[in-house]
């Protein structure tokens, strides 16, 4: 018999000094620069939930980050959108026998540990082709979403995304849940979400 396939944890995260513009009439760049990593940091740690960990990195800093966090490392040579990032990170664990992937943001400042592997749980009681979707809060997108196997489904992260991982789920027979998760919904995309963090925390 061969070795079972294992679930990645792979984290999407974005070179710092560029992430988090929508942000820029609330924070200047230094202190966007400090929230994009240490939310990369909660996301990587979160991350340890799943069997293997892998980050897609953006950048050198950010790779470096998550090898000090333990994660393995794959380094985008040039950005090419969340979506091809995602891409790279479900082929590199598929050549690493990935038998289903998590895909999760690093935008997420609420995430933990727990939420990840509360969502691993629920995901794995599913029969494959499965795909499970975190909804982020508000706007139609989609904050983590689970694909067994890793390429049950095509990528659409970006507006309204959620209803487009559905329509696809849907069309091709594979199963698709929504897993709501306070930890997991709120993103900082926009000054609004800043509000909201200050009234979680």
């Amino acid at each position: 018999m061969g070795k079972p396939m294992s679930t990645w944890v792979v984290v999407l995260v974005k070179d710092f000094d560029s992430a988090k513009q929508r942000l820029g009439p609330a924070l200047d760049p230094a202190k966007r620069r400090a929230l994009a990593r240490r939310n990369a940091t909660r996301a990587i740690r979160a991350a340890a939930a799943g069997e293997r960990r892998l980050v897609v990195a953006g950048s050198d800093e950010a790779a470096a980050l998550a090898l000090d966090l333990g994660a393995e490392v794959l380094v985008e040579p040039r950005q090419e959108g969340q979506n091809v990032a995602a891409q790279r990170g479900i082929g590199h664990a598929i050549e690493g026998g990935g038998g289903s992937v998590l895909l999760l943001s690093s935008d997420l400042p609420l995430v933990t540990k727990r939420a990840v592997r509360e969502l691993l749980d629920v995901a794995g009681r599913l029969a494959p082709p499965a795909v499970v979707a975190v909804p982020a809060a508000g706007r139609g997108g989609t904050n983590a979403l689970y694909l067994h196997p890793p390429r049950a489904i095509g990528l659409h992260f970006g507006a309204d995304s959620l209803s487009a991982f559905r329509r696809e789920a849907q069309s091709k027979g594979v199963r698709f849940v929504i897993h709501r998760s306070p930890a997991m919904a709120l993103d900082l995309d926009e000054p609004s979400d800043l509000e909201r963090l200050r009234r979680a925390v």
